[in-house]
């Protein structure tokens, strides 16, 4: 105990003062709801020798509520906004060193993959098996893309109003879903949905998080919005993806998902101050500090750590409750809650394995806490 405080301390002393910590507390917590959220929502249903994806929300439509908590991605917006409104030094530099932070991790993760599928196809594992793990794995690189296009666009974006991304959103889904427009206009909010919270993050980022009355106003606005786009637009109640659902909120974002991203977005500039406060401490900031050097790793890697202890179970004798079986009510959730701790344990191993890939080769050791 007395190491750890000793290391928590020394991770204190080694942030610079001037660094925001509640702009890191914010992208641990974004980093935290998506994890959690794929976990629990995510099912791999083994029937015979193939593996295919399912989820509870199907079977149990009154847990949508529960994907709110976990769907954070305008956060991660919001704060790389914040973050890249900051840049400093020449555009090219500066978006060569954020795009490699990118690009490296996830070759990494597509060379053990590469390695991963040619295995089980060598061991006979059926077209539709690899199919689905492979998609589990690459699904969320979507939003590695549109983050590095915004993140290259900064200097065109950083004083677009979001009212005119939010516009567009609205604008594509009335076409096509009120107005029977084609359905690939959707494909339009894949950018102009992720904008609005990302100029929000930038305008922020000059002028400083707002206090008070535009946090309660975006949260209150935006979280209404949303439930009443639900209720009386016909809009998915969950806020992420359903396998079989005719409509998903993120695939492409709809209207509903961008303006319950405004309602995160008020959320999070009233938990900046009490989070300054909090990450003040050096046990608190330490654990913080520790995410974020490894939040790229972990984002990538949560996927393959579930579905690592799913196919270490098959070997254990398979169709085990929460991990093999069909997500058709509470038993299923109450029995994945209890593998959560055994994910957790695996994707740490993947983080003591692969987060070098997240650092640049000319970062040494005592640079590591200056990162944003």
């Amino acid at each position: 105990m007395a190491s750890l405080l000793a290391l928590a301390h020394r991770i204190d002393g080694a942030t610079p003062p001037d660094r925001d910590r509640a702009l890191d507390g914010l992208r641990a917590l974004a980093i935290a709801g998506v994890v959690l959220g794929h976990w629990l929502v995510t099912a791999l249903v083994v029937t015979g020798h193939t593996v295919r994806a399912g989820s509870p929300l199907r079977a149990v439509p009154e847990l949508a509520p529960v994907s709110w908590v976990f769907q954070t991605l305008a956060v991660f917006f919001l704060v790389g906004g914040l973050v890249n409104a900051r840049r400093t030094g020449p555009y090219g530099a500066w978006v060569k060193a954020r795009l490699t932070r990118l690009v490296r991790p996830v070759g990494a993760l597509a060379a053990v993959w590469a390695v991963a599928a040619g295995a089980m196809f060598v061991s006979g594992a059926e077209l539709e098996t690899v199919r689905t793990l492979g998609k589990l794995v690459v699904s969320p690189l979507w939003f590695l893309l549109v983050f590095a296009l915004l993140t290259a666009a900064t200097p065109l974006v950083s004083r677009l109003h979001p009212v005119w991304p939010l516009a567009a959103v609205a604008s594509a889904d009335l076409v096509r879903y009120g107005l029977g427009g084609p359905s690939w206009l959707g494909w339009a909010n894949v950018v102009a949905g992720w904008l609005v919270p990302y100029c929000l993050g930038l305008a922020w980022g000059r002028r400083g998080l707002p206090r008070g009355s535009t946090g309660w106003a975006l949260l209150a606005g935006g979280g209404l919005a949303a439930l009443g786009l639900v209720v009386w637009g016909g809009y998915p109640a969950a806020m992420v993806g359903v396998p079989g659902a005719p409509v998903s909120n993120l695939d492409p974002p709809t209207l509903a998902a961008v303006a319950f991203g405004l309602a995160q977005c008020g959320a999070a500039a009233l938990l900046a101050g009490p989070l300054r406060r909090l990450l003040a401490r050096p046990a608190a900031w330490a654990a913080v500090a520790v995410v974020n050097l490894s939040a790229m790793t972990v984002f990538l890697w949560h996927q393959t750590a579930m579905i690592a202890v799913t196919l270490a179970g098959l070997r254990l004798g398979g169709h085990l409750p929460g991990l093999h079986t069909v997500p058709d009510g509470l038993g299923w959730v109450a029995a994945r809650l209890a593998w959560l701790p055994v994910f957790a344990a695996v994707l740490a191993l993947c983080c003591l394995l692969f987060r070098v890939y997240e650092r640049s080769p000319a970062q040494g050791p005592g640079r590591r806490m200056e990162r944003r």
